[in-house]
């Protein structure tokens, strides 16, 4: 293989790696269990307010 050619790899992904491995510190931190959670109630407040109309 020739030094100058650049085959790709993980040089191209390592900008992106780099980018979603920071945490900032002025985000919102919402437990996942409350995620589920709340989707899970507003999915049996629709089946309810469906199963009432």
């Amino acid at each position: 293989m020739d030094r100058g050619q650049n085959t790709g790899g993980l040089m191209s992904s390592a900008g992106l790696v780099r980018y979603f491995d920071a945490e900032d510190s002025n985000a919102i931190l919402i437990n996942p269990k409350t995620v589920i959670a709340t989707g899970v109630m507003l999915g049996v407040l629709i089946q309810l307010l469906t199963f009432v109309a």
